[in-house]
């Protein structure tokens, strides 16, 4: 059960830094041929970083009890990264993704 919360912060987190309207003044704009911006806007690296800095929170929290070392915030934010990119492929602002054959 700790691990589903953990997956399910990183998603909330992940998708309020890259989509959410709160962070829109503080995100750069898109430039790709910078790496810096790209992290902001790409789910799959953004919640790689929240899954490490999550790991820092850890001691802090009830949610989930992981210990703080060096090989498990690279697990939990390898985790973090796969399951919230999953996360987001499947689901958009208007619920699940849909493609339907033209």
């Amino acid at each position: 059960m700790q691990l589903l919360h953990f997956i399910l912060a990183a998603y909330g987190m992940t998708f309020i830094i890259v989509y959410g309207k709160i962070f829109e003044d503080l995100r750069p704009e898109k430039d790709y041929s910078k790496k810096w911006n790209t992290l902001f806007h790409c789910p799959l690296c953004m919640s790689f970083h929240v899954g490490w800095f999550m790991v820092l929170l850890s001691p802090y929290t009830e949610l989930w009890n992981y210990e703080v070392s060096l090989t498990n915030m690279f697990i939990l934010a390898c985790v973090s990264s796969g399951t919230s990119y999953f996360l987001s492929m499947l689901v958009n602002d208007f619920g699940f993704r849909i493609n339907t054959p033209k």
